[in-house]
């Protein structure tokens, strides 16, 4: 297991970041027009949109606020305006990162992602010095609770999953970018929660490091992702079990 889902779920445990700094529902409401820019604004054929909304009113996040997000997206109302951009860099150690994101304002996002690695050891790659190493791939994560590892396999690869991964009671499962709905539709269907889907960057190779090293680079990660206009933050970075450890009992 990659280790990515380990980490998000140790954020979470360690408090919601985004809350403490007020920016809690501008992240839900761009994540919510990423959804609908990337599978349309219908929750009942968007998958990842779905998931977004159901994240916002769990924030308690009021229904205006979420409609208008949508109608953002599809650009029904002024204000959807923003560019996707993916910027490319090295963090210490030869670690590549990719880095999504939303802004209104490149020459802004470009500054604030470059002085996070000026600042710690990293730099900006030219484009496609890092993303070839990276497949697009559908990543869904979901609690297995009572039912059997095997039937969760079996069903996830007979909607089209290429592959399934366990630990604990989380499971992974990777797909084709276009079975990404079906899947998801799929393990629903059969009464499964799914925890996150969207289309994600999966590294066709990791970095394993030191876990001192490694903490070093996901302090980087959490810098970027902090970052207002930042989306979504990859890495070839293998999150060893040993650092998470650390981090969790920090």
């Amino acid at each position: 297991m990659s280790g990515h889902s380990k980490w998000s779920t140790i954020k979470r445990k360690k408090g919601a970041e985004d809350a403490r700094r007020g920016k809690m529902f501008t992240r839900l409401a761009r994540d919510i027009m990423v959804a609908v820019r990337e599978g349309g604004g219908d929750v009942n054929f968007n998958a990842a949109l779905r998931l977004a909304v159901d994240k916002a009113k769990v924030a308690n996040m009021p229904k205006d606020n979420i409609e208008r997000a949508i109608k953002r997206g599809t650009g029904e109302l002024a204000g959807g305006t923003l560019e996707e951009v993916t910027y490319e860099a090295y963090a210490p150690h030869g670690v590549a990162v990719l880095i999504q994101c939303l802004t209104d304002n490149r020459n802004r996002t470009l500054s604030h992602v470059r002085a996070v690695f000026n600042k710690n050891g990293g730099n900006m790659a030219e484009q496609g010095a890092v993303s070839w190493m990276f497949d697009t791939k559908g990543y869904i994560t979901l609690t297995a609770g009572q039912m059997d590892s095997d039937d969760i396999f079996l069903i996830a690869a007979d909607a089209g999953a290429e592959d399934v991964e366990f630990s604990d009671e989380t499971v992974e499962i990777y797909t084709p970018p276009t079975e990404l709905h079906t899947v998801v539709q799929t393990l629903e269907e059969v009464g499964l929660k799914v925890e996150e889907a969207e289309l994600s960057q999966i590294a066709q190779n990791e970095i394993e490091l030191p876990p001192k090293d490694t903490i070093s680079i996901m302090n980087i990660i959490e810098l970027l992702e902090e970052l207002d206009d930042v989306d979504k933050v990859y890495s070839n970075l293998n999150f060893s079990d040993e650092a998470l450890a650390i981090l969790e009992a920090a």
